[in-house]
């Protein structure tokens, strides 16, 4: 596909102009006091995982267009992942689906991860569909069923995705319910957020000791009177019930117009219960768009409470999972990663230059607009050569996008796996 040589030859032309732009900027944060190679080193190490059903194009209840290309097993997602990981060097890890992503030969998976540099992330279930030669139905629930034997039916389910997290070697096992009601007094709210949580007992009880669950909240979709894990509240209460190994999951898409995520963001922080992110852009609800393609400046706010937490001494810093859960249908899906990933790292690097001794005292003055401004600062500088700095240092692309392009990867995809080639998911 694109080696390492191919790479570095096609970073040749961009050499020069990155060069140039890295050293004003690096000279024009020293007056800052901030020193660019230390944020380099920060952009180097952070990792976002890639999800196995981002990487063919989306659909939606009115149509998919495939592209071709796009990999038809688990191991040709693997092969696309440590594509992706080849270009920008932030990408070391693969999120798997199931039932879409059981390993049928462990053994060679294993060792095509080693060969690859990559890990496998975490493990997610699906309650959300009835799939073929299911015996019962999740239409009116799965962990919140009224019925017994369909809840004991999405327990194993979610217990069989443990016992291949543990094969593979993940240390997380994500939970997303799609279970509510569409009507009022469909469903008894109470004893649905009861049946839930013993589900949920059944499943942690079964995970190994260093292994941690993610339960994610959603407000609407596909129900739309109630979801049973509406808010991250609710998240927040069902890991208190269930133990340390349990963490909430916020995914930007996951809220309602308008909601201030970053305040979430701080105060699980607080609380000590964040334990991962799925990254998309949304304009009006969970719309899967490339990361910070709509709201950039609210993807900066949330860095900055990240970034912040981490460096409050005060805060046990616990490991948070990060990752990108996008899925659309009118971009090449490999250049939209890309783009996600490079706005991620845009964001956090903005976030570590926020000067926070003059942000705490502007808060503690209560001088709102110098605090704002502060802000501003951070987020209006072009951070662009410490992204592109980083991804040189890690072996990767100057500008990813154009270099998959100029190596016609997808045209190389195409003819190896066909033209008309879907990717196993959504």
């Amino acid at each position: 596909m694109l080696t390492d040589q191919q790479i570095q030859d096609l970073n040749q032309p961009l050499l020069d102009d990155h060069q140039f732009r890295y050293q004003f900027l690096t000279e024009l944060l020293a007056r800052r006091g901030v020193e660019a190679p230390d944020v380099v080193q920060q952009l180097v190490a952070f990792q976002v995982a890639i999800p196995s059903w981002a990487l063919g194009t989306g659909g939606t209840r009115f149509g998919r267009y495939p592209l071709g290309g796009e990999p038809r097993s688990l191991e040709e997602k693997i092969q696309d992942v440590a594509l992706l990981n080849r270009l920008n060097g932030s990408s070391n890890s693969i999120s798997l689906h199931i039932p879409w992503d059981i390993p049928q030969d462990v053994p060679a998976l294993q060792q095509q991860l080693r060969e690859s540099g990559l890990t496998i992330d975490s493990m997610n279930s699906n309650t959300f569909q009835d799939q073929k030669n299911q015996p019962y139905s999740y239409k009116f629930g799965s962990l919140s069923n009224t019925e017994t034997a369909v809840r004991q039916q999405a327990i194993q389910h979610n217990i069989e995705c443990v016992e291949y997290g543990k094969q593979l070697g993940a240390k997380i096992h994500t939970v997303w319910l799609a279970d509510g009601s569409n009507f009022p007094g469909q469903q008894h709210l109470r004893r649905a957020y009861q049946r839930t949580a013993e589900s949920l007992a059944s499943i942690y009880e079964a995970m190994p000791s260093d292994m941690t669950m993610l339960i994610e909240y959603k407000p609407y979709e596909p129900h739309f009177y109630s979801t049973v894990i509406p808010d991250w509240g609710t998240s927040y209460s069902l890991c208190q019930y269930l133990g340390q190994q349990a963490q909430v999951l916020v995914d930007l898409g996951h809220h309602l117009p308008n909601t201030n995520i970053e305040q979430i963001v701080g105060r699980l922080k607080h609380f000590g219960r964040l334990g991962g992110f799925h990254f998309n852009g949304s304009m009006y609800g969970d719309d899967d768009l490339t990361t910070g393609s709509t709201k950039p400046f609210q993807l900066f706010l949330i860095f900055n409470e990240l970034v912040d937490a981490a460096q409050d001494q005060t805060l046990a810093e616990a490991a948070v999972a990060y990752m990108i859960d996008a899925s659309h249908n009118t971009k090449d899906p490999l250049e939209d990663l890309l783009q996600s990933v490079e706005s991620i790292l845009g964001a956090y690097a903005k976030a570590l230059l926020v000067d926070r001794a003059a942000l705490h005292e502007a808060q503690e003055s209560n001088d709102v607009v110098r605090a704002e401004e502060l802000l501003r600062d951070a987020f209006l500088t072009d951070v662009r050569p410490l992204v592109a700095e980083a991804y040189r240092q890690a072996g990767g692309a100057l500008s990813p996008v154009a270099v998959y392009r100029a190596g016609q990867v997808r045209e190389q995809l195409i003819q190896q796996r066909g033209k008309l080639s879907l990717s196993t998911g959504l």
